[in-house]
Parts: C-alpha cells; structure tokens; sequence
C-alpha cells in the first residue's frame, strides 16, 4: 500500500518508518527545507547549531527509545546522572539536586525528595506525598478524570502546599507543557508523575550528542528510504482533494523556486502536521463532522526556545536544570552536556522563555535584554564583577504554534489516528496517546497511526500501479 505522509517531524518519520516494517511504501512530504518540524535544528554562518527546542530525552520515553534501539542509534543518548536540579532564586547561583538513588520505583523518587532539604519541609514533604497516593493507586482513569481540574486546582484540592507549586511545580509545568500551573490539565502532569513514580528510571535524562535533524530524524529517512519509501523536502500541502464520497483523491503540493503544482496520490493518506495546521487545510465539506470539528478546541502553544554564546565557561553541570525563573523555565549549558556543541573554554545556554505568549510579539533584541537580567541572577559570579561574561551572539527561534495548549478539558478534544474518511489518518502528539505533546508523544502517535492503517482492512491494496505523481 502506498501511503502519503504531508509533515517530515517526528510524527510523519516514525509513522513511515512503521508503515515500511508493515511492507507498505510511504511518501513522506516535508514543507520546509529541514527535517524535524518541532524538533528541526539549523547551522549558522559560524557553523554553530540552534534549535527549535531544548530537547531532553527520559526514561520514561518507551517509544522513543524502542525506535532508537530499532535504528541501532541509542548510543547516541548521553544519559546524565539521574538527579533533577533546581535554582533558587531567594539564593542566586545556589543549587538545589533531587539526586535519585539506584533503587527500584517508587521508592528512588521518594527518597530524592525525603533527602532534599533545601526546598521543602518535613511537613511539605508529607503533604506532598499523601497528596499523590490517589494518582497512584487509582490508576489513569482517575487520571483522566482529573483533566477537569488545573494542576493548581488538583494541588489545592489535594491539601498540597503552595509552596510545593511555587518551588517545584511551576518549573516543571513550563518544562513539561510551556504554560504554568494554573492553566494546565491536572491529566498531563499526573500522567509524566506516575511515569517517574513507576519506572525506575523514568526521570533520568539524556541529551542527543548532537543536532536532532542530524543525529535523530536523518537515520529515520535514511531507514525508510533504504526499504523503497521516500522523504522529499520543500513539498509544501496546498490542499486535500477529495473524490464525491468525502474520501481523499490526492494531495494537492505547492510548487516552489518556479516548479509546478502537483498532485500526489496514494491508497491512503496522513496528516502529520501540527493540530492549527490542519485545521487551515480541512476541506469545507469536513468541516460539519463532528470529528473533524473538534480538532477546533485545540492549538498550538507558543515558545520562544533562546541560544546565547558567551566569551567564558558559566558553569560545568552537565544537567538540565530548572531555573524557577518567572520568564524561563528550563536551561542547560549545551557546551557541556552535548558532544558536538563541546566547548572547554565557552559555554552556549540554551533556554527556554515560558510562558511565552506575552513575548512572542515582541523584537528579539527586547526577548534577549529580559532573558540577559536573568542570567545575571543565575550567575552572579559571572556578572557582577569587574571583568563580567560578555554575550558574543544570539539566536532567538519563535515558534507561535508549538504542541497544543494542554489547558484543562483539552482530552476531549483530542481526536484519534483513524477518522471518519476512510483513507485518511492523523498523526501527532496533539492526537490521543498517553503522552503529552512531547517528542514521545509524537513518536507513539506516529506508530499508532502505522498500525491504523494496516489494520484497515477497507484500504485493500490496488493491483494495478498507481502514478505517484500527476498533474492538477
């Protein structure tokens, strides 16, 4: 069965890469000139990279790291001590480690937080544990009940301090989902806590060594490619054409640099673009189906992911670290905890400004002024001297619609893979799968979208060759 993919990230690589396992031939469609959609990366003049996101790898990342493994790329991950580490603020430069012993779930993670005690209380500490019993013990469907409740409204109901959220879990949500806790579904947090509670290693992190486009997406295509499949980049989709029955007859492709408009067409058919995207290019005559408009109650977040190169070596921690920053979220010194950024005598940070919908509007120089007052805080001993770190040069990478907002109520609204046109598929983190929108979640989405379509016992394989490209 010959399968077209618009979208070249995660999503659209790992479903054609399990499209290809299943002996069926993908046509992945890319509209940029760079694979990777949220996790693309590009090289400078300077030949330095950036990326669009600071891109950390957990344990608790089963797909990911079962693709990986299929790639024979998992030596690729650098695992980095099993700890999570935080700034704190009231002490600028000091840290604070949740340093999670070898030992099995959940008992690793209780005794990180029972050994920590620079943040919390005794009496938080108990808070905190007694409030998440019911995320473990009553399993996802209480899980998936919650998605009523902000994560701050769970953390109220539950009696937990307001200081655990202002210490810990505000960092975490703008880590994990880019917004803070008072806007995000009780469902995602809980889902990536009961992950970390139950796999011994589920919070332990890894750093790619090197550019996710180079070192992640590249072996995908090449996989692919290798098993008859295709992956073409700037093949931008106009529009789905659809034959009388609603069902899809091609995908209309943009012409670019002066060629023309074509039309790609195949037994079946995926979208793997972001959730804003394809609601843009839903066909009129969709538009009235219950499935297709519930892709309206979900959108992209927005995130402003900042590289800045400095004239010294900041720090030696080879660790993502949380800043508790009210304008960042997550950061790490990529000169150090990535092979191919190395530098012994510079350091690149990589950071991640969230919430970011008040700043996505605004210049990069203003972005950069605000995030500098930041740095300054997180490393004192850098800047308030007389020979302080001087920035060498920036790159600002804005993307207005990142994975869906995932605000309270949004599973609802989550569709699945297969829908109600019979050759056409979705794929996604924004679809419904276990993860939040993360490069798991994308991965996962991608595999189930694979095994959706083999399943559809309807998409019966044409004996005749169809032409893979036609004119409109």
């Amino acid at each position: 069965m010959r399968v077209a993919i618009a979208g070249a990230g995660l999503a659209g690589l790992s479903c054609a890469k399990y499209l290809v396992d299943a002996g069926h031939t993908p046509i992945v469609l890319e509209s940029r000139d760079v694979l990777g959609g949220l996790v693309a990366a590009w090289k400078d003049d300077d030949g330095d990279w950036y990326e669009t996101g600071l891109h950390a790898f957990f344990g608790a990342y089963p797909n990911m790291l079962q693709l990986m493994g299929e790639l024979n790329i998992l030596d690729r991950l650098q695992w980095k001590q099993h700890t999570l580490i935080f700034n704190q603020p009231e002490k600028p430069g000091v840290l604070s480690r949740f340093d999670v012993p070898d030992i099995p779930a959940p008992f690793n993670v209780i005794a990180s937080i029972i050994n920590n005690n620079d943040m919390l209380t005794w009496e938080q500490k108990i808070r905190f544990a007694w409030g998440l019993l019911p995320a473990i013990i009553r399993g996802q469907k209480y899980v998936e009940d919650m998605d009523k409740y902000s994560f701050l409204e769970w953390l109220e109901r539950q009696g937990i301090d307001e200081k655990v959220n202002s210490d810990i879990f505000i960092a975490a949500t703008k880590a994990l989902t880019f917004i803070n806790p008072d806007e995000v579904s009780s469902t995602i947090l809980l889902t990536a806590l009961n992950r970390f509670l139950q796999e011994r290693y589920g919070s332990k992190i890894a750093f790619l060594d090197g550019s996710p486009t180079e070192r992640l997406c590249q072996p995908i295509v090449d996989y692919v490619v290798e098993r008859g499949g295709e992956v073409h980049l700037k093949k931008p989709l106009k529009e789905i054409l659809l034959n009388a029955d609603n069902t899809v007859r091609g995908f209309a492709i943009r012409g670019l640099d002066g060629a023309p408009d074509e039309v790609i067409t195949a037994d079946a058919y995926v979208s793997a673009m972001s959730v804003d995207v394809m609601k843009v290019l839903r066909p009129e005559s969709w538009k009235s189906m219950d499935f297709f408009k519930k892709l309206d109650g979900l959108e992209g977040v927005p995130v402003i992911n900042l590289h800045l190169w400095f004239d010294l070596k900041l720090t030696d921690i080879d660790q993502l670290l949380f800043s508790r920053s009210a304008l960042l979220s997550v950061y790490a010194d990529m000169s150090v905890t990535c092979k191919e950024y190395e530098d012994p005598d510079r350091s690149m940070l990589e950071l991640v400004l969230a919430p970011a919908k008040d700043w996505i509007d605004k210049s990069d120089e203003e972005i950069i002024a605000a995030t500098m007052l930041e740095i300054e805080k997180l490393f004192p001993q850098h800047f308030k001297t007389e020979t302080p770190a001087k920035l060498r040069k920036y790159r600002v990478v804005k993307t207005p619609r990142s994975v869906y907002t995932a605000s309270p109520g949004r599973q609802a609204y989550r569709p699945d893979q297969a829908t109600p046109i019979q050759n056409f598929f979705l794929s996604g983190s924004y679809t419904m799968q276990r993860y939040l929108g993360s490069m798991e979640g994308a991965v996962l989405s991608g595999k189930l979208t694979a095994q959706a379509i083999s399943n559809a016992e309807s998409l019966a394989v044409s004996t005749e060759q169809r032409p893979l490209v036609t004119t409109p």
